[in-house]
């Protein structure tokens, strides 16, 4: 699981995030929405340890990421925005690569290599150097290589961006069965019809606050607008940054 516990995040006079409080279990689909310079990225960052909170507590499965970054590593994968991959090596030399630098056992990391070309569709191209792939190809290779090490945890930043639809449907498919499976999957996204078409719980960030929190029909009840998520996260994110903050729902507390 996650959790993030009174989160802030300050460059200099600047807060980029501030007082961010967030529980998401176990088997939890989490869509985490945002403007421009919302706070999203920043919250990522420190999420998958690349930055350092100025105060508060980011926990995965229970552990500090700041007190044992490497144990809470172990747990977590993360599929950037941009996928960055060594463009003389092949794809499945890629795969062998993050199996080694994991240290899975060779049996092990050659039955989940096939498995993960199988699964992500990648054998009509994963003996080609990788500079020759296009967006799309990259990060699927990229899901694939994170996949490899079966996370606990999935971190996700705009994991929709240049995929064609039959990718953007492999991809939210995988999403929904790794959550299924126990994985507590954040995706950060632009895309409001993938997050409402897929997320269990959805959070709003702007100016650096986690303005709202909860399901698609909680955010209604707050903000007492029966409409679309885009009409919602559109009312949302206008207002002012003075202006009085909707109270964002509970944090769902923790399943036996």
């Amino acid at each position: 699981m996650i959790e993030l516990e009174q989160v802030t995040k300050r460059y200099g006079r600047k807060v980029a995030v501030r007082d961010l409080s967030l529980s998401i279990p176990a088997g939890e689909l989490f869509a985490f929405l945002g403007p421009n310079g919302a706070g999203k990225t920043t919250t990522i960052k420190m999420l998958v340890g690349l930055l350092r909170p100025t105060a508060g507590v980011v926990r995965l499965c229970g552990i500090d990421l700041a007190r044992d970054p490497r144990e809470a590593s172990r747990r977590l994968g993360y599929v950037p925005d941009q996928p960055y991959l060594y463009d003389k090596l092949s794809g499945r030399e890629f795969l062998e690569f993050i199996v080694d630098m994991y240290g899975l056992p060779s049996a092990l990391g050659e039955e989940r290599i096939a498995s993960q070309i199988e699964q992500f569709d990648l054998a009509d191209f994963v003996d080609h150097l990788t500079e020759s792939y296009s967006h799309g190809m990259k990060q699927r290779l990229v899901f694939a290589s994170v996949m490899l090490r079966d996370p606990a945890v999935l971190v996700i930043d705009e994991p929709m961006v240049g995929l064609d639809p039959r990718s953007a449907k492999l991809v939210k498919d995988l999403l929904r069965r790794r959550a299924t499976l126990g994985t507590t999957v954040f995706m950060s996204t632009h895309t409001l019809s993938v997050a409402e078409e897929i997320a269990e719980r959805i959070g709003i960030i702007d100016h650096g606050r986690l303005r709202m929190v909860g399901t698609l029909d909680e955010l209604r009840h707050q903000s007492s607008l029966e409409t679309t998520l885009e009409e919602l996260f559109l009312r949302i994110t206008s207002q002012g940054d003075d202006e009085p903050l909707e109270p964002a729902a509970l944090p769902r507390p923790e399943g036996p």
